[in-house]
């Protein structure tokens, strides 16, 4: 829990308090929204947070661990701020491990924002084949087509899992505006977000657009996608508090029964379910923070605490509803919103059943994961 935080994890838990606290502040004045954001990214930076999981030779955190992440999650979910522009900088992902010239071409302007990156991992649902490439010289022919590509009609460059010929999975970095990238569809999620099915036929990448070796893509991916699910995982858990707050303000208010709602057993039934099951979300994700950080094997631990704590949030959330009633349905409500944003996360880095399947199978194939 985050009463064993060392020292300096506790004092940039305290520093991210206080940038939560100073957002909440400015969202209370007459701001536009540009001002908004630039004042938030002004905090955000000057804290630390916007280049929390940046490369240390790009102005990344040279203390960086999982229980810092997580405690930085938790605690901005906590107050409700996850969403806010401007409080997060880009995560470089796959790419932090990339070489020159790529960290200078595409990963440096990324970070400054110069730049927009996508994720091109999901294979459409009548794809024929998975998105392939072939070595001619020095270059890469790329065929094939990928879907839920968040934002990847707006980005300057997609990071595509390719499986290069004679070489397996590989992480390729192909442009956007390149010859035979076609954006095919756009659509949108119930949680806000936008998302591209690009093909690509004959596109033509030279070979140092590949993230390392080739063949090391997926096992780049999977490494990267462990700590994605523990940022879900801490974020609902952190969410989950800032949901007990706000039922325990309202059951506790005026109501037109002339009682308060918590004066009835019923309802502090469910409010208690509420806490117990935030409690529980917590000790996981910290606990599974301190399993990573040790240097153990912790990708079952991670499954475990993404499935558990995307599940058991929307859950609350819908006990929450409940409890405040009609008026947490409208459209714009907190509550609302909060409901079709944490949907989205069983699906968001692996569905939760196909989840499950993999940490059964890295417990009973692989002896993997600790309860």
């Amino acid at each position: 829990m985050p009463e064993t935080l060392n020292e300096s994890q506790s004092s940039f838990a305290a520093e991210i308090q206080s940038v939560c606290d100073e957002i909440s502040r400015l969202r209370s004045l007459d701001l536009s929204s540009a001002d908004q954001t630039k004042r938030v990214r002004e905090l955000s930076q000057r804290a630390g947070i916007w280049s929390y999981n940046h490369p240390v030779d790009l102005g990344g955190c040279k203390d960086r661990s999982v229980m810092g992440l997580v405690a930085l999650h938790d605690t901005i979910a906590s107050q409700n701020l996850s969403q806010v522009p401007g409080l997060f900088g880009p995560t470089p992902r796959l790419l932090a491990n990339a070489k020159q010239p790529l960290r200078s071409t595409h990963l440096g302007p990324y970070l400054r924002g110069d730049k927009q990156a996508a994720f091109g991992f999901t294979e459409p649902d009548d794809a024929e084949s998975p998105t392939c490439a072939t070595i001619t010289g020095d270059t890469l022919v790329v065929n094939g087509q990928k879907s839920y590509v968040t934002s990847g009609h707006t980005a300057d460059f997609i990071n595509t899992l390719v499986d290069i010929e004679d070489f397996g999975s590989s992480m390729v970095v192909i442009d956007r505006h390149a010859d035979g990238v076609r954006i095919e569809k756009v659509f949108s999620s119930s949680d806000g977000s936008n998302h591209a099915y690009i093909s690509f036929t004959n596109v033509h990448v030279p070979m140092f657009h590949i993230v390392g070796k080739p063949g090391e893509g997926l096992p780049r991916a999977m490494h990267q996608i462990t700590e994605t699910r523990m940022v879900l995982a801490a974020q609902s858990a952190g969410l989950a508090r800032w949901v007990c707050s706000y039922v325990s303000d309202h059951i506790q208010a005026p109501h037109r029964s002339g009682r308060p709602l918590a004066s009835r057993e019923g309802v502090r039934l469910r409010y208690a379910d509420m806490r117990i099951k935030a409690y529980a979300m917590r000790s996981m994700v910290y606990r599974t923070a301190r399993i990573a950080d040790s240097g153990q094997n912790s990708v079952n631990e991670a499954i475990a605490s993404k499935v558990f704590c995307t599940e058991t949030i929307g859950t609350i959330v819908d006990t929450a509803i409940q409890l405040v009633g009609g008026n947490a349905l409208r459209v714009g409500h907190p509550l609302e919103k909060t409901q079709r944003l944490v949907r989205s996360w069983r699906l968001a880095e692996g569905a939760s059943d196909i989840l499950r399947l993999n940490l059964a199978r890295g417990h009973l194939d692989l002896s993997k994961g600790s309860l």
